[in-house]
């Protein structure tokens, strides 16, 4: 169950961390483009599961890997930044988003499907 707060503190946190990510990432895991698709709150405010999209990354795990390994400094930039607004400051979960690969692997598999021509329709088979 979502709530008010849940959902208004999910929405600081998305667009907080995207700001983070903008300013940081570079220096944290190199020129990738990372976007922030999604943040779920816990309704005690004290975790927060944030989804991250890569669209088309060879090497996503090392990625992960290394916003995993900086999750302490995402976690202490966002506190800076939103220490007047929330009492708690969230415990981040990172997880991998993976909508955008299937959605381009569905219009890949949709433009290869042959559809062949509609044959006439005898009007006679029908009367039988």
């Amino acid at each position: 169950m979502s709530g008010k707060r849940t959902d208004k503190v999910s929405g600081l946190l998305q667009e907080e961390l995207a700001t983070i990510f903008q300013q940081h990432g570079a220096n944290w895991w190199g020129n990738f483009f990372i976007t922030i698709s999604g943040v779920k709150v816990t309704p005690d405010l004290g975790e927060a599961w944030v989804y991250l999209s890569m669209f088309q990354h060879k090497n996503r795990v090392q990625i992960m890997s290394a916003v995993n390994l900086h999750s302490k400094d995402i976690r202490h930039e966002l506190a800076k930044r939103i220490r007047n607004q929330v009492r708690i400051i969230p415990n981040l979960k990172f997880f991998l988003d993976e909508t955008l690969d299937t959605v381009h692997q569905m219009e890949e598999l949709l433009k290869n499907i042959e559809i062949k021509p509609e044959t006439k329709i005898n009007e006679d088979d029908y009367k039988k």
